[in-house]
Order: structure tokens, then C-alpha cells, then sequence
């Protein structure tokens, strides 16, 4: 039953990245691909949570973790570059 939980939360991931990769392909402004491009690692931090889970592998935790603080970053240095419009 849980394998099942599983597949479908990794399935929903899926969907959300791909419509959240057209956003970030096709967005009409620089603030709606930053935007995308955060829920994309967010997505990605999601579907890394789920591999440790279903591999019972603890250490991808840290790598989510880790992921999740460089996008962060990531994204306010793009936000301020944006804002400041150099």
C-alpha cells in the first residue's frame, strides 16, 4: 500500500514539473520563470525525498536538504538581480 502512495505522489511530481516546465519555457516575464524555476526544486527536492523513502535511504534526506538551501539562495540572488534591473 505504500509502494502504491508512493508511485502516485512520484506521478503527481511529474505532472506538476512538466506544467511547471512550460511555465518556465514559456512565461511571459522574467518573474513568472523565477517563479517556475522555484516550484521546479521544490519538485525536485519532493521526488529526492521520495526516492529515499521508497529506498529506505536516509542520506538523500541531507542531499534534499542541501538542494533545498542552494535554491533558496538561488532564487533571492535572482530575485534582487530583477529587482535592482542590472
Amino acid at each position: 500500500m505504500v509502494d502504491l502512495l508512493i508511485f502516485a505522489a512520484a506521478g503527481l511530481a511529474g505532472i506538476g514539473f512538466l506544467l511547471a516546465l512550460v511555465r518556465f519555457l514559456l512565461g511571459p516575464s522574467d518573474a513568472d520563470r523565477v517563479v517556475a524555476f522555484d516550484v521546479l526544486t521544490t519538485i525536485l527536492i519532493t521526488g529526492i525525498a521520495l526516492v529515499a523513502l521508497a529506498g529506505g535511504r536516509g542520506i538523500y534526506l541531507d542531499v534534499a536538504v542541501v538542494y533545498a538551501l542552494l535554491s533558496f539562495l538561488g532564487v533571492i540572488t535572482v530575485a534582487r538581480y530583477l529587482e535592482r534591473g542590472m
